[in-house]
């Protein structure tokens, strides 16, 4: 399974703006909640994730780190990719410092305990 969830943890205010936020990163953490109880022995789910709102303080790493642990994730691995779109390169962007610190990153992430009963039933 693959995910490329939206991005900044906020309400969007028009549907154009659903592909950027995620509203009390429910998208996100539906998918890792879920994953255990929808893959096959043995896969891996990927998750594809920029960074841009840590460099915001919309979203610490640690809140990331910690929803793995919450659904029984392990990293197996993290491949990293830095943008190279035109704003990356305008200094004059107000957001300029996050979007030169920004990756997106595909996080391999595979099942490091069974689900309960309960626990399955949250994912669904």
């Amino acid at each position: 399974m693959v995910c490329n969830p939206s991005w900044v943890p906020a309400r969007a205010s028009f549907p154009l703006e659903q592909a950027v936020y995620d509203s009390e990163t429910r998208m996100l953490r539906g998918f890792l909640g879920g994953l255990a109880a929808h893959r096959e022995p043995g896969s891996e789910g990927w998750l594809v994730l920029s960074d841009f709102a840590e460099h915001l303080g919309l979203r610490p790493r640690a809140e990331l780190l910690a929803a793995f642990d919450e659904a029984g994730l392990k990293v197996v691995d993290r491949m990293d990719v830095r943008p190279h779109h035109p704003r990356v390169s305008d200094a004059a962007d107000p957001l300029h410092a996050a979007r030169v610190a920004e990756l997106t990153s595909l996080w391999r992430l595979a099942v490091c305990r069974p689900l309960g009963r309960a626990e399955v039933k949250w994912a669904m």
